[in-house]
């Protein structure tokens, strides 16, 4: 079953939900953000709704998208929220969401953030190394917790991604071997403010075939099978994340359904609340991300379209070499060119696009860079001293900015010149 498209052609032109592109660039300014509430909406709950009536708790991964507004739709739809920092935790929190219904993962969580965890009495740790356990364990201690925890165990499956974001192989910095998990738990049971709850596992991200996840889940479910011979009460089954989306179109991932049908085939018959941390497959397909055509330079070799968004902007081409779809406003008839598709930035890597075919294009045309949602403003930066665009957030007929545009000045704010007395 797909998703309800957001971004849609009528008489040429483009639109998201139902303002024009053209308007949302006038309005706002490029480069920009743009998510649809809709799409969040849809699917969040797809996820929700396909686990039915079984006890589970959808921790949305926060790292995906931080702002306020996303975060908050999701919240409010009954979701609960996965994090990796304090401020993420922080956001979290501004925005509503259950301590209960929050699971903090990461392989370094400070004492600090350990304690603000504590005191707001999140619903577990998932523990990456022993050494992380003995300061939970201390922290927890001294301001008179329990602190519930899980080990992230790592199965040693090949998730069949990119290497950067591939985390359940033995080489990964996350987690511990499967194999260690009974000395691991023994070590926890015999801590007095430690309160073991569960089991965790991620293997990765942008993984678009179902086998990874279930040879993952079966050594999950072997390990919880003989933790629960040894006495420890595994009463939360957590997942992961990871769920790809279809970024290039060559790409066909699982359903949500199809996911959760997975993760009940495997490990739906345990007593115990399943818990999923989806954060890319709930908001890349949701945003796009708008930038403006500034000049066109053809040499011998290459057609170089030269746009107003950068690599600070939009990371992930020039990080993973990702492959994302791009769409041109408006569409003029005739012969497609291909293009490589670069940025303002001054680095090479600074590119969208290599060789890509697109329609007849003019400098100060739109285009709109789909699955953008997600990893998009989260990993953006001001390098160059470009500031941090806008975000806005569309439901139907209606835009509202849900991050203004940085101001230049700002780009420099809390720096200070220190007087020598030279």
């Amino acid at each position: 079953m797909s998703y309800q498209e957001v971004l849609t052609r009528r008489n040429g032109a483009l639109f998201f939900e139902d303002i024009p592109l053209a308007r949302l660039a006038a309005d706002f300014g490029t480069p920009l953000y743009v998510y649809s509430r809709r799409a969040l909406l849809e699917r969040a709950d797809r996820m929700l709704t396909a686990f039915g009536d079984r006890p589970h708790i959808v921790a949305y991964a926060i790292k995906a998208n931080m702002n306020l507004a996303v975060v908050r739709t999701f919240v409010e739809r009954g979701c609960g929220v996965d994090v990796t920092s304090r401020g993420e935790l922080e956001r979290a929190l501004a925005v509503g969401a259950d301590p209960s219904k929050i699971v903090y993962s990461g392989v370094g969580k400070r004492a600090d953030e350990i304690d603000r965890a504590l005191s707001a009495e999140i619903r577990m740790f998932n523990v990456e190394s022993l050494e992380e356990l003995s300061i939970i364990d201390q922290r927890a201690k001294a301001l008179g917790k329990i602190a519930p925890i899980s080990f992230r165990l790592n199965p040693d499956v090949d998730p069949q991604t990119h290497p950067y974001i591939s985390t359940g192989l033995k080489t990964s910095k996350f987690g511990i071997p499967i194999e260690y998990a009974s000395k691991a738990y023994s070590q926890a049971k015999s801590l007095a403010n430690i309160r073991v709850v569960g089991v965790d596992c991620h293997i990765g991200s942008q993984i678009t075939s179902l086998s990874p996840f279930k040879d993952a889940l079966l050594r999950i479910k072997s390990a919880v099978l003989q933790l629960r011979e040894e006495g420890h009460a595994i009463e939360l089954i957590d997942i992961g994340g990871g769920l790809g989306v279809e970024y290039s179109g060559n790409d066909n991932p699982p359903s949500a359904e199809e996911y959760v049908d997975t993760v009940l085939e495997v490990v739906g018959g345990f007593d115990a609340t399943l818990v999923c941390e989806p954060g890319r497959s709930l908001t890349a397909g949701a945003g796009i991300f708008v930038t403006r055509a500034l000049y066109r330079k053809i040499t011998e070799d290459r057609r170089y379209l030269v746009v107003d968004g950068g690599m600070n902007d939009l990371l992930r081409p020039a990080l993973y070499d990702a492959e994302m779809r791009i769409e041109v406003d408006p569409h003029r008839d005739g012969t497609n060119e291909n293009w490589y598709v670069v940025g303002p930035v001054c680095e090479s890597s600074d590119c969208f696009a290599k060789d890509r075919s697109l329609p007849p294009i003019e400098p100060a045309d739109l285009l709109a860079i789909r699955d953008a949602g997600a990893y998009g403003f989260a990993m953006s930066s001001f390098y160059n001293g470009r500031p941090l665009c806008a975000e806005v957030m569309v439901q139907g007929d209606r835009a509202e900015v849900v991050r203004r545009r940085q101001t230049i000045e700002e780009t420099w704010g809390g720096e200070s010149i220190p007087d020598w007395g030279e």
